[in-house]
């Protein structure tokens, strides 16, 4: 669990993310501004949660950036808790924030994990 911490403070300055733990499950909160369900990807890889995203953004043809803080891109791998498991894990998004709801189990075999977009309704 502490390595998951440890990884979490390592993401980029511009990405918030909170860990919550309840006795059943752990829930992932990761802020993603301008990421969708068709430009994310969640999955379980030798017991890494992946993530990779990536924002959609419009520039007005009149404008340029002066200074650009927020990262197109975003590719995480984070370690997954000992005691969680990627069966029956759910991830959802809506408004840029990613929700991932890991189980607590057995080690999590490699999987995608579909995304829903909670906005588009």
């Amino acid at each position: 669990m502490s390595a998951l911490r440890d990884a979490l403070r390592e993401l980029p300055k511009a990405v918030f993310a909170d860990l919550l733990e309840s006795d059943e499950a752990y829930l992932l909160v990761v802020d993603l501004p301008g990421v969708t369900a068709e430009t994310a990807d969640v999955r379980f890889e030798n017991g890494r949660i992946v993530i990779e995203a990536r924002r959609e953004k419009s520039l007005p043809q009149e404008f340029r950036y002066l200074r650009e803080d927020r990262s197109l891109f975003l590719d995480a791998e984070l370690p997954l808790p000992p005691d969680a498991s990627g069966d029956g894990a759910e991830a959802s998004i809506e408004r840029g924030v990613l929700e991932l709801h890991l189980p607590k189990r057995t080690a999590a075999p490699e999987r995608s994990i579909p995304i829903t977009d909670d906005s588009s309704e």
